[in-house]
């Protein structure tokens, strides 16, 4: 019987029982028994089924159910949510687990689980289940031996949370590692640069006060050199007017002096003797050689003076000209 031919669930149902049995159906019709909440009883033995949907396990209201003599090869992770089970029967499948949310199903009093390839550990807590005595102890067993996997998958779970978080905090520590070295990286170049700039603002100020230093000392040499200049300039030209005026006077003297040697020579040498104008001159020269005789010593002491202030006054003219 297919799948399309068991739609019509009414002619199935008898009081809280449907009875799907022996319809050689390969999946289980979830939508169509999800529509019959009052059929907590429901009997999916002797057909096809390889698996049964994740769906299946929303008919919560499912108080026992019978898939044996089936070709399950895995239950759904979700089975615990069919709280209400009480009685499953599973024989003659191909099982060899059972999910870990198995142990979640506490109404669970009658399980049966022969003839199928149990792991070792699974097989031993099912036992034989030959009577309704030992399915009931199947029953029992079987969620002590879920809950020891389900506690400890949870203590496997917490373990691995547990190292995750460890993990993630170790990460977290050396991610702020990272930031605070990177942070005092960052301080550190900013200090760096802060005395770099100091060190280079002291550099030029440095040097403009050198620089300002050097100009007023500069300044300074040349007010002392301006000053020495000036006060070389004013002992050195006080005397000259004087020394040029004395030298005048004595050049004056000098042209007055040859002027009137010339004139005498002229009249006491030449024919102009006897004339008029020579008279006098004669007389003067005579006069004056008749007192030079007798001022012989005083005449030599002023030509010596004479001779002094002719010396001095050649080598005055000499520098003022160089």
């Amino acid at each position: 019987m297919s799948k399309g031919k068991v739609l019509n669930l009414k002619d199935k149902i008898n009081g809280n029982e449907l009875d799907l049995s022996l319809c050689n159906l390969t999946e289980v019709p979830v939508k169509e028994l999800a529509a019959f909440p009052k059929a907590t009883v429901l009997d999916l033995s002797c057909n096809n089924i390889t698996s049964l949907p994740p769906e299946f396990c929303n008919l919560t209201h499912l108080v026992k159910v019978d898939l044996s003599k089936n070709q399950l090869t895995s239950l759904p992770d979700e089975l615990g949510n069919l709280t209400s089970l009480q009685h499953l029967d599973l024989y003659n499948n191909k099982l060899s687990v059972l999910p870990v949310s198995f142990s979640q199903l506490r109404s669970l009093k009658w399980l049966d689980l022969k003839d199928n390839p149990l792991e070792a550990g699974l097989a031993k807590a099912a036992g034989d289940c030959l009577d309704e005595k030992q399915c009931k102890q199947c029953a029992s067993r079987v969620l002590q031996h879920m809950r020891a996997i389900q506690e400890e998958a949870d203590r496997t779970r917490e373990k691995r949370l547990l190292r995750e978080r460890e993990l993630e905090k170790k990460k977290e520590a050396k991610q702020r590692e990272r930031e605070a070295k990177e942070k005092e990286a960052r301080k550190r170049e900013k200090a760096e640069e802060k005395e770099k700039r100091r060190k280079e603002y002291n550099a030029q100020m440095a040097a403009l006060a050198a620089q300002e230093q050097q100009k007023k000392r500069k300044e300074e040499k040349k007010k002392r050199n301006g000053q020495a200049a000036d006060k070389k300039a004013v002992v050195e030209s006080a005397p000259k007017p004087r020394r040029s005026l004395i030298g005048l006077l004595f050049k004056l003297l000098l042209l007055l002096l040859l002027g009137l040697a010339g004139a005498a020579a002229a009249c006491q040498l030449t024919d102009l003797r006897k004339e008029a104008v020579c008279v006098p001159i004669n007389v003067a020269v005579d006069d004056g050689l008749s007192w030079a005789r007798e001022q012989e010593g005083v005449v030599r002491q002023l030509v010596q003076n004479l001779s002094s202030m002719a010396k001095e006054l050649l080598e005055s003219t000499q520098a003022s000209k160089n």
